[in-house]
């Protein structure tokens, strides 16, 4: 007996029939096609002016009120923002040599120069505002580090020596050992010009400045997120690479199935012209690329490989049955047009959420991504089957892509893969598979209750442990005793009281406190400086390190201090607790205890505010990440849910469509928590994309499988339909996806080897769910000729061989 869709090839076709989109697709084919053609051009020229580029204002979470005090008080605070640290070390002995000197100055003068420098708060040895403060017969006096009349003679070096062991630099600009200092470097948002920071410019005059001063004999050693961005946006240069390769894996993959070569470069080319639009969009639209939202292109390929192979399999299987490739391609955009525009819904769903996290560069990356499945819409469900209705394909591939079918029909044995899923359509392999799904789910979320949030490496953890920036990061924690995670924390007092004692007194507190906790290294304030100027008094007996209720002491030390220290208006105090790291169980138990303290000292006129330094913009991106991590996951799948619900009108097929995506995301953060990965910036949006991506292999096996227990066929009998007319590209697309994206473990950029990872397996855990545990609760939830309606019902009959 002859199949519906062979039935449908010998009657004339009416291009009348058929949904109103698919008449005016496909009865104006070459208007969609010039249409596209335009608009590639179009966009494929706006593609070229993008940029890749990064802010350090956008990776901050702007609206948490750690991040409104700090940006409140910018201006008052001594470079605790977006900050570089220059290490320069001497070849051999100290730095009080008149040649290492002379080229440290020299250095100064140049980083001095550079385009974003806040030059007023820049500090080396050579900077007016790196001063001494000691005691001496006649009393107080202070003044440069650098002597008057320096002149690089042993008296003046000897002098410089004393002056810097006066000046409280030692662990901060000099270093403990003596053989290094650093030149400190605030940075603008933007230039004397009004430009942003070209951070990959600035990196790269950073690395031709150690370049030139290395071969003068001096180790230079470069800390900073300035120079964490030009570093990783070098290394993404390079994951460029990969992501050719990832198309030429592809490409492979696919012929090797097809052995259709036609079919094959148009399912790349539709995906890699979704690319293009992308790219020309953003730039139209006013974004950049950053190395945060790199991994976009690479999804909106891998989301379009995948949907357009489904339509290339639809269309090659009707051709084979004698399907004109007019009709072929009509036909399959029926079948598979709501399952695809559903499944891109829920992947732009998993990318809208992350909307909801208030910081800047997450928001870009959803937008992003949002645009790239938004023109999926256009290029893989509608552009392709256009296309594929004029080339069509190979005659010898469309007859191979039936022999499952043929063999099946004339009672030969199956394919041993495919009986072997089938199993799981009966009741002791589907119960198998539920109990294994159900241990694994539990195991998997016992494993991710020990995610945490935030960095758990020192260094940056966004790049190799072995690379260059981590190497300078190890130094600077060895030869300064603490690194250049800081957290400050901002006193405010009403004008002119910052040395009030009982406020002082507070502070002492707080400081004396913050020195017990594990983790804090140093800390510096106001009180202290009180303290050691008490006790220089004294001839440095440390019997008199105390803090005296002296108002007139405190009022003569403070008109000396530091400005770092207070503010000009003297109404805002800052207290310095220098980490050992920024590890998240650190910066949580700094945050926790400064936050318990501000509750029991605070008054309506003196306020301890969190948080400043780069420790304490951490921990507050930390707290922004946390509330927002498990709210995303629950609205990307209440939408999801929401979605297959409209999709399917029936909540049994919701419970066998999404039950897998939550074993694979439990899984996914059993694997971060083995990986050592922290929930943060870089790692969150990969979370909700394995939601949104992964349904797309169930909805199209699952819309199949309903239609066909829709026409009374057994479990057994449908999903076997469904392996051989969605299945075995979704096998096909799971591998290949994986394969890509797993050459990206030997990236130069870390978090981007561990996405790759974390995706390939998000990819093959979602292929097995929909492949094995989704057939295994559908025994359980699914019935044949089930009597609701669908809204995903087949316009055309689906192949059958009877």
């Amino acid at each position: 007996m002859h199949s519906p869709a062979a039935l449908d090839a010998a009657a004339p076709f009416d291009p009348r029939s058929g949904s109103l989109i698919e008449r005016a697709l496909f009865n104006h084919r070459w208007v969609v096609l010039l249409l596209c053609a335009l608009v590639t051009v179009l966009l494929g020229w706006q593609a070229t002016r993008l940029q890749l580029n990064a802010s350090f204002e956008k990776t901050i979470p702007t609206g948490h009120p750690y991040i409104q005090n700090f940006l409140q008080h910018q201006a008052e605070l001594s470079g605790l923002g977006n900050a570089v640290r220059i290490a320069v070390a001497a070849p051999q002995g100290g730095i009080y040599d008149a040649k290492y000197l002379d080229t440290l100055r020299r250095l100064s003068d140049e980083v001095f120069l550079l385009p974003g420098v806040d030059r007023a708060r820049m500090k080396s040895l050579w900077t007016p505002s790196t001063r001494w403060v000691g005691v001496t017969e006649d009393g107080l006096e202070g003044g440069p580090v650098i002597p008057d009349g320096y002149d690089g003679s042993p008296p003046k070096l000897q002098q410089l020596q004393a002056n810097v062991a006066r000046s409280g630099e030692i662990g901060q600009l000099v270093a403990r050992d003596g053989k290094s200092s650093v030149i400190f470097v605030p940075l603008l948002a933007r230039d004397a010009e009004g430009r942003a920071i070209d951070y990959a410019a600035l990196s790269g005059q950073l690395e031709a400045l150690r370049s030139k001063y290395q071969a003068e004999g001096v180790s230079v050693h470069i800390t900073g997120f300035a120079k964490i961005v030009g570093d990783l946006i070098d290394g993404v240069r390079a994951v460029l690479v990969f992501f050719a390769l990832a198309v030429v894996i592809a490409t492979v993959m696919v012929f090797a199935y097809t052995r259709c070569v036609r079919s094959t470069l148009l399912v790349v080319l539709a995906s890699l012209v979704a690319v293009v639009w992308q790219l020309g969009l953003l730039p139209l639209l006013g974004y950049a690329l950053d190395p945060y939202s790199i991994l976009v292109p690479f999804l909106v390929f891998a989301i379009g490989m995948s949907h357009g192979a489904q339509k290339m399999n639809g269309i090659m299987q009707d051709v084979g049955r004698g399907v004109q490739k007019l009709v072929a391609a009509r036909f399959t955009f029926r079948r598979l047009f709501l399952a695809g525009l559903t499944a891109l819904l829920a992947d732009a769903v998993g990318f809208a959420v992350l909307l909801v996290i208030d910081i800047q560069v997450i928001r870009e990356l959803a937008i992003a991504a949002s645009i790239g499945v938004a023109v999926l819409i256009f290029t893989n469900l509608i552009l392709l089957p256009v296309l594929l209705s004029y080339t069509g394909v190979s005659a010898r591939a469309a007859q191979r892509s039936l022999r499952d079918e043929q063999q099946d029909a004339s009672g030969a044995a199956r394919h041993p893969l495919w009986r072997l899923l089938d199993r799981f359509t009966q009741r002791r392999w589907a119960t198998a598979a539920v109990v294994a799904g159900l241990l694994m789910g539990v195991g998997g979320f016992a494993a991710s209750l020990q995610l945490k949030i935030g960095d758990l490496d020192p260094g940056a953890p966004e790049l190799r442990a072995d690379s260059r920036y981590n190497r300078d990061v190890a130094f600077m924690n060895a030869a300064y005793g603490a690194g250049s995670d800081v957290l400050a924390v901002m006193v405010k007092t009403p004008d002119g009281q910052c040395s009030a004692y009982e406020t002082l007194n507070k502070v002492d507190a707080l400081e004396w406190q913050l020195r017990q906790i594990d983790g804090v290294e140093n800390t510096n304030t106001l009180a202290l400086l009180n303290r050691r100027v008490l006790s220089g008094l004294n001839e440095g007996n440390p019997r008199w390190y105390e803090f005296l209720p002296n108002q007139d002491m405190l009022n003569t030390v403070t008109a000396s201090a530091p400005r770092g220290l207070y503010n000009d208006a003297c109404n805002l105090l800052t207290v310095y607790a220098y980490l050992r790291d920024h590890k998240a169980e650190t910066l949580t138990r700094v945050v926790q205890h400064v936050e318990a303290f501000a509750q029991a000292n605070n008054t309506a006129e003196v306020q301890f505010l969190l948080a400043a330094g780069s420790a304490g913009i951490e921990a507050a991106t930390n707290i922004v990440v946390h509330d927002a991590w498990r709210l995303m996951l629950v609205m990307v799948y209440g939408a999801v849910v929401l979605l297959c619900f409209i999709t399917f009108r029936s909540w049994r097929a919701v419970v066998v469509a999404v039950l897998p995506l939550v074993v694979t995301s439990f899984l996914a953060e059993a694997l971060m928590v083995a990986l050592g990965m922290g929930v943060k910036v870089a790692t969150l949006p990969v979370i909700a994309l394995g939601v949104g991506i992964g349904v797309d292999y169930a909805l199209y096996i699952l819309s199949v499988t309903m239609a066909q227990l829709r026409e009374g066929k057994s479990l057994s009998e449908a999903y076997y339909r469904a392996l051989l007319f969605t299945g075995k590209v979704v096998m096909l697309t799971g591998v290949t996806l994986a394969i890509g994206v797993i050459t990206w473990v030997a990236s130069p950029i870390k978090f981007q080897a561990d996405m790759g990872l974390l995706l390939a397996f998000m990819f093959l855990w979602n292929m097995l769910g929909a492949l094995v545990l989704l057939p295994a609760l559908a025994h359980f939830l699914l019935r044949p000729a089930a009597p609701a309606p669908v809204a995903s019902a087949v316009a055309a009959p689906l192949p059958s061989a009877r």
